[in-house]
């Protein structure tokens, strides 16, 4: 990444701070320029979790727990609070555990962000995310790639979230946030695996994929793999979760700075 880009964006996450009176405790980039494939004038989809001081979580009423701007120019930031990511762990929200594989990292509290290491794996869900990435899927495949003739690149906004399904299926773990790590693990014949690598190739080299006939390999495939997920989503079960007081102990320990256990 440009760093010129990259200063800016931290500069930026530094006046969110004061705006809010908040910490962010960890920032990243989501969307395309983190899965490996962004297009020349793709936003920088700026995701990050914040924390207020203890005082703030010290009442009956709920507050706003989000932190949305506009998008100007290329650049899109919002966060969550801390509460919130925590509960969003607790029912094993896929976003959360992808922006904790991001490759591309803003700013990040190591001690807060190593408890996180901790306790994530205890709270992947299989079948919760195999359902995101399969309507995922299912709908950027309809809206996108069923015509005669589609747009290129939005092959992959569906067969990354198929790759992720995969993923699962074979590793029972979170999927890796980037496209051709994805791609590099998945088992499918070596025609296909050529033909989306060159199409990944011609992507990253800033050649513009526009409107074409659809590839019937790709859509075959595609439908294939829906087909199969469709089916064989209610065989994946729920992980075990911890009991719900390492959440709130966890809690209270970030918001004290208290890192040990």
């Amino acid at each position: 990444m440009d760093s010129i880009i990259f200063d800016k964006i931290v500069k930026r996450l530094s006046e969110i701070e004061k705006e809010h009176n908040v910490e962010i405790i960890y920032a990243i980039e989501s969307g395309s320029r983190a899965w490996g494939f962004p297009s020349t004038d793709s936003d920088y989809d700026v995701r990050f979790i914040y924390k207020h001081n203890i005082e703030w979580y010290l009442t009956i009423f709920p507050k706003r727990d989000v932190i949305e701007y506009p998008i100007i120019d290329i650049f899109d930031y919002s966060g969550w609070d801390l509460k919130k990511a925590l509960f969003l762990l607790n029912k094993s929200n896929p976003v959360l555990f992808e922006w904790f594989n991001s490759p591309i990292v803003y700013k990040k509290n190591e001690n807060i962000f190593n408890l996180f290491q901790e306790i994530l794996p205890l709270y992947f869900s299989p079948i919760s995310t195999i359902y995101h990435y399969l309507h995922m899927a299912k709908g950027n495949y309809r809206n996108y790639l069923k015509q005669d003739v589609v747009k290129v690149k939005k092959y992959f906004y569906v067969l990354r979230p198929i790759f992720a399904c995969m993923w699962v299926e074979k590793n029972n773990s979170t999927p890796p946030m980037e496209f051709e790590n994805l791609l590099n693990q998945v088992d499918i014949n070596k025609n296909l695996y050529n033909e989306i690598h060159d199409l990944l190739i011609k992507k990253r080299s800033g050649i513009e994929l526009g409107i074409e006939p659809k590839k019937e390999r790709l859509n075959n495939f595609i439908e294939e793999q829906i087909s199969y997920f469709d089916c064989k989503i209610n065989s994946f079960k729920p992980n075990k979760k911890p009991d719900n007081k390492i959440l709130d102990q966890y809690f209270i320990k970030i918001l004290k700075g208290r890192f040990y256990f």
